[in-house]
């Protein structure tokens, strides 16, 4: 047997896999912290909703990701303290980020999610981190579907231009 075959855990993990991993981490940290503060700013309550979720998914994602870290002997990435809850009249007017703007950073980053997910899925050679990031991917792309409902409800979504002339009418 080979150093790549058997166990996929006792197989040692690539540089780009451990790069990843770390990454992954240091961007789920500063997520969580941006989304507790963006639930600051939330006026509608379906969007604070989402954003719990955002959370809830990040936290849990990080969890497992930090947990095979760990297991490969890999130092983890520094974690932003926890924002203190504000509440929304505290805010200025001139100072909140309007509910559009929270909804649209969201799905932005719920978008390069999926990109670099897939990345860390296409280039892994051990099966269970490829699995992992396969699972995640399928979580932010459900959160997705629910943003991109919610957007669309609420008369956020700015569409890009719309192609009409799908016959070559004039």
């Amino acid at each position: 047997m080979g150093i790549l075959s058997g166990n996929p855990k006792e197989e040692p993990l690539h540089y780009g896999e451990a790069f990843d991993l770390w990454a992954s981490v240091l961007a789920g940290n500063g997520m969580i912290a941006g989304y507790q503060t963006m639930i600051n700013h939330a006026g509608d309550d379906d969007l604070k909703k989402l954003l719990q979720e955002a959370i809830d998914i990040c936290q849990h994602d990080k969890k497992q990701v930090e947990e095979l870290l760990k297991e490969n002997g890999i130092g983890l990435p520094p974690a932003a303290p926890e924002p203190p809850e504000a509440c929304l009249e505290d805010i200025p007017v001139g100072a909140r980020i309007p509910d559009p703007a929270i909804a649209s950073t969201l799905s932005a980053d719920i978008a390069a999610g999926l990109v670099a997910y897939s990345q860390v899925i296409g280039k892994s050679i051990r099966e269970d981190v490829a699995m992992l990031y396969l699972q995640m991917h399928n979580q932010k792309a459900a959160l997705g579907g629910k943003l991109l409902r919610l957007n669309k409800e609420k008369g956020w979504l700015i569409p890009p231009p719309l192609h009409l002339n799908k016959h070559g009418d004039c």
